[in-house]
């Protein structure tokens, strides 16, 4: 038996997609290209050389972006980490799967953040059928790593990754041949890393940065976007020795790169906000399809990424993907709009959704009585959040730098953010601008319509309406083994589990899709999980 649970827990990592999945068509390695996601946190695109730059050198990133297509418009789904990579692993709004609020799965560990007396974590129960799209690639023969943030506001299936770890990477496929997609997830620039590398050199002087204008052009203010601009220095270099294993491996020239920030900055007003700088990302792919130089400025968002990898891989992008593929054979129409929701950020409570049509953004407070600036204890390590405070305690702060500490917000705000890109005239009221404010209002609640918005209900009412009242997620049902006409057939009672095995005559754990046979003698492990609920328990199968 304690044989048996330890094989159990081993395939706790390895688990399969429903049954409902079709075995995808033969095709050999060489059709699928190699593609590789170079991630980075918390940064705008104006700190890159191609953007314009704010001070930095950055010349890694800026010769990667001359060799492909530089994107001009791309959109995270929020103005902070985690729902928005909920948005891009599954190809769906963030609002429409219950994955909108910062963070789900664990409390802030910063001292003072005051979370609601009910609240508890969770992993967020996705529509069933539901997937990451690292599963459809799996299936279709990649071979997929992350290294190594998740942050999806759910467990991940093992079914999801053939490896995610701080080890993980293309070169540990057993079979070069092998098409691969991985991600590389860097956190030097990340807005913790302002503080925590505050005693490292810095790489660029203070006096040399830009300074824009939601800070005061002092000192303080200077020093801190130094260290941060220092940081994106450093993960520029970073960049550098990732291709240049690339170049060493021969794959350099074949491989489709993307590389993309998780959101807009890191620093105070900017993330969080649902305001272009904490929205806009730096985006450029190289493709050996792609001409060198290209600018796109089409509207892009994240929950249209998962759908152009699959595309770019030749798999059919499923139906329940509310994103759109900009790339590939299956690349649709540019869209019209891009929308952006802000929730629950660590213990504060506040529901903002915006959409823009590339130059103009309109804004839905729906808590209008909560003030703009919340103390969110996590960010008040940052030493211009703290300078902040004390020169808005001091009156003095400038007209637009002030408005961030108003005590409530207008119920819609409207900005043309061609002509004002900090966002601080507020059109609405203008009558110029009334068929425009029209028009955005209605594409915000078209887009309500067609996906819904789950922070209609409180979070822990929508919590107890997913575990059915109980205080713990339910649990997904066993796989079930049927032996017909030579071949095994695995399934779950439970909708949208995810199935996997691993067969111990060949050690290679698989995603079910189909039938399949199994040899006399054969030991076979099993396990279900849907997101969400809890995994079921591992079976050993022998034959």
């Amino acid at each position: 038996m304690k044989h048996i649970l330890a094989i159990c827990l081993l395939a706790f990592f390895f688990y399969s997609c429903q049954k409902e999945i079709q075995e995808p068509a033969e095709i050999t390695y060489p059709t699928r290209p190699n593609i590789l996601w170079i991630v980075n946190e918390d940064m705008s695109p104006e700190h890159l050389g191609v953007y314009g730059g704010t001070g930095g050198k950055t010349p890694v990133l800026d010769s990667l972006a001359k060799s492909g297509v530089i994107f001009t418009n791309a959109f995270s789904t929020a103005g902070v980490c985690a729902p928005s990579r909920a948005a891009l692993i599954t190809g769906a709004y963030q609002t429409s799967i219950g994955a909108m609020h910062m963070r789900t799965l664990s409390f802030s560990s910063a001292p003072g953040a005051n979370y609601p007396p009910d609240h508890k974590p969770y992993s967020a129960v996705i529509p069933e059928g539901m997937r990451g799209y690292p599963e459809f690639l799996r299936m279709a023969g990649y071979y997929t790593s992350n290294n190594v943030k998740e942050d999806f506001q759910f467990e991940a299936p093992g079914t999801m990754w053939d490896e995610s770890s701080n080890k993980a990477h293309w070169r540990n496929r057993k079979d070069p041949d092998q098409p691969f997609f991985s991600i590389f997830n860097f956190t030097t620039t990340h807005e913790s890393q302002v503080w925590a590398r505050e005693n490292e050199n810095l790489l660029v002087d203070p006096a040399d940065v830009t300074v824009p204008p939601v800070y005061p052009d002092d000192s303080i203010t200077r020093r801190t976007l130094a260290r941060f601009i220092t940081n994106i220095m450093r993960f520029d270099t970073q960049v550098g020795e990732l291709l240049q294993q690339l170049k060493d491996d021969g794959l350099y020239e074949n491989t489709i790169i993307f590389y993309y920030s998780d959101h807009g900055d890191g620093m105070p007003y900017y993330k969080r906000e649902l305001y272009d700088r904490g929205l806009r990302v730096p985006l450029f792919i190289k493709a050996p399809f792609i001409k060198p130089g290209t600018v796109d400025d089409q509207l892009v968002s994240f929950v249209d990424f998962g759908p152009t990898v699959l595309s770019l891989a030749g798999v059919k992008i499923p139906d329940n993907m509310q994103g759109q593929a900009f790339l590939g054979e299956q690349k649709s129409e540019p869209r019209k709009y891009i929308y952006a929701a802000r929730d629950r950020m660590d213990s504060e409570v506040d529901r903002v959704r915006a959409v823009s049509d590339g130059r103009f953004k309109y804004i839905k407070n729906y808590m209008p009585e909560k003030p703009n600036y919340q103390k969110i204890a996590y960010r008040l390590s940052n030493p211009l959040m703290v300078h902040l405070l004390e020169l808005h305690e001091d009156g003095k702060l400038d007209e637009n730098q002030e408005r961030w500490f108003d005590e409530s917000k207008p119920e819609e705000e409207l900005y043309d953010t061609q002509s004002d890109p900090y966002e601080f005239n507020n059109l609405v009221g203008n009558p110029d601008y009334a068929d425009k404010l029209t028009e955005l209002r209605d594409a915000h609640l078209k887009w309500i319509e067609n996906y819904g918005d789950m922070a209609a209900v409180p979070e822990m009412e929508m919590v107890s309406q997913w575990w059915g009242g109980a205080d713990q997620p339910p649990s997904t049902e066993p796989v079930e083994v049927k032996f017909e006409d030579g071949k095994v057939s695995l399934s779950s009672a439970t909708e949208g589990a995810s199935i996997g095995f691993k067969n111990t005559a060949t050690d290679v754990w698989s995603v079910y899709q189909v039938p399949f046979e199994m040899n006399a003698g054969d030991s076979l492990y099993v396990l279900a999980h849907r997101i969400g609920y809890e995994p079921s328990e591992g079976a050993m199968v022998l034959k």
